[in-house]
């Protein structure tokens, strides 16, 4: 390693960067956590649920894009000083919220300061590590794993008892040391802008394709919260392409659209899963006499641990040959997930987790090694399209998913019963991105009787499973998506980093 990153000043600035993922992921597991909470407090539906957990992760797309476009001139320094105060903001309109509107916008703006960190640090240890891409970013990246086992054991061991205020007040331990950290830290050019390569080169690497993939999922996501028609979603990303595509030139490097597509199961496996999993597990876990915020804590334990000595396992298999094997992995992990009770949750949990360690560091430095000329923008849209595909169509889809099948399963019972649960404990039609559906009205479910309790609870055991092991086929495809390229690889003489003119092999 070079002496520059030897220095005491980049290890400061390393830790800085780590610490501020660290806190990404303390909003994240705490959200989780009290996720249920919330539902019976301000009488929120599954859907209502998922769509708070989503929008903590759909807005990073927006703002780790807008910020890659912009980071080089802003400055790394100002514009982590902004994430400072969104973070802050955010868990401030939380613990005072009083409904699904104020939760829904506290958590929109932790989400922009999220991608803002991720727009920072990504390019700033690529830069920094130029020649260990994959290792340094799988080592940035355990910061992620780190924060939820830290976070989630913090709030944990709060217990039920204490108001979930004092656990969201949390995230402020965290936000005000990478606060602190980053005042005296001085922060790198990026590499593409030391090796001279120009603003419009580093689009082109995205180009008019990569922009359609990005540009739809943000724009149809704004048109979902504002409203819009399905022709004016259309009309505006045909126009943001157009015109990106016409000041490129460019329809974008074929292996970058590729990975692109490739990125939404990823995120969706990964992030999506994670936001309900506690809440999911929860029947499973309380038959053991546990927690199940203790699954996520679990899980992530194993993930951090992994990505801590990602560079030891990068160097004995290909990147590309490590995601397909997480692929099959994390494949198996969810599939007995959705099937195990009593201690075989915790061995399915143990599986899922070694599953999915290496996801999205390694997606991220197989980025920043093919396409070092896209700098903070190709290594960020990769980064923001895998939080918005979470968002939007991971936690919402599982919180639909849970809401139709438990209507689905009440109405079975009242046919084979001959009971009215339905028509008690069921809401009126509601409407959400996925379609229209009814939902457990939380309220009336609470004032139901003792026997009426226990058969939905177990109806809802079985929609929470059933939700899971519909997110199987995400890494399935993953698995024969990277099959493919690394056989494509192959027969062009195998995979390797690409380097800059101020670079060396």
């Amino acid at each position: 390693m070079d002496t520059q990153t030897n220095s005491t000043h980049d290890r400061l600035l390393f830790l800085t960067c780590f610490i501020a993922i660290v806190t990404t992921a303390f909003g994240f597991i705490v959200r989780a956590i009290v996720l249920p909470e919330w539902g019976v407090e301000f009488n929120l539906t599954q859907t209502q649920l998922g769509e708070i957990s989503g929008v903590g992760l759909w807005p990073f797309a927006i703002s780790i894009v807008l910020f890659s476009l912009v980071v080089d001139k802003i400055g790394y320094k100002t514009s982590l000083g902004f994430a400072f105060v969104c973070h802050v903001t955010s868990v401030a309109l939380t613990v005072t919220a009083d409904g699904y509107s104020t939760l829904y916008l506290a958590t929109f703006i932790g989400a922009i300061g999220n991608g803002i960190v991720e727009a920072v640090a990504n390019p700033v240890v690529a830069t920094m590590f130029a020649k260990e891409k994959t290792k340094w970013l799988s080592i940035l990246h355990a910061g992620w794993p780190g924060g939820l086992v830290l976070g989630g054991i913090l709030a944990l061991l709060m217990g039920t008892d204490v108001a979930w205020q004092y656990k969201i007040a949390l995230t402020l331990i965290p936000t005000l040391l990478y606060g602190i950290m980053m005042l005296r830290r001085k922060f790198p050019l990026n590499e593409r802008v030391q090796a001279g390569v120009s603003y419009r080169e580093m689009l082109q690497e995205v180009g008019a394709f990569g922009a359609l993939i990005i540009v739809a999922i943000v724009v149809f996501q704004l048109g979902e919260v504002f409203g819009w028609t399905l022709w004016l979603n259309v009309a505006i990303t045909m126009i943001i392409t157009l015109f990106f595509g016409l000041y490129t030139k460019s329809f974008g490097q074929p292996l970058f659209v590729i990975l692109l597509i490739i990125m939404i199961p990823l995120a969706v496996t990964e992030l999506g899963t994670d936001s309900w999993i506690t809440d999911l597990m929860t029947p499973a876990m309380a038959q053991i006499g546990l927690q199940a915020g203790w699954i996520l804590v679990y899980t992530s334990a194993i993930m951090f641990v992994l990505r801590l000595f990602a560079g030891s396992i990068v160097h004995r298999i290909s990147p590309l040959g490590l995601l397909a094997v997480c692929s099959f992995v994390a494949a198996i992990g969810l599939f007995f997930l959705s099937q195990s009770a009593g201690i075989m949750i915790l061995v399915a949990a143990t599986i899922y987790g070694f599953g999915k360690s290496f996801f999205w560091p390694t997606m991220l430095g197989v980025v920043a090694e093919r396409f070092p000329k896209g700098g903070a923008l190709t290594l960020n849209v990769i980064a923001g399209l895998g939080m918005i595909s979470a968002g939007v169509i991971g936690a919402g889809v599982i919180g639909f998913l849970q809401d139709s099948s438990i209507e689905k399963g009440i109405k079975a019972y009242d046919v084979r019963q001959n009971t009215a649960l339905s028509e008690n404990y069921i809401t009126d039609e509601k409407t959400s991105v996925f379609g229209d559906y009814r939902a457990l009205d939380q309220v009336k479910f609470a004032d139901a009787s003792e026997a009426e309790i226990e058969t939905i609870t177990e109806i809802q055991h079985q929609s929470k499973k059933e939700a899971l092991r519909y997110i199987v086929i995400f890494p399935v495809f993953m698995f024969i998506s990277y099959m493919a390229l690394i056989f494509y690889f192959k027969s062009k003489g195998g995979y390797k980093a690409v380097a800059l003119p101020n670079q060396t092999e």
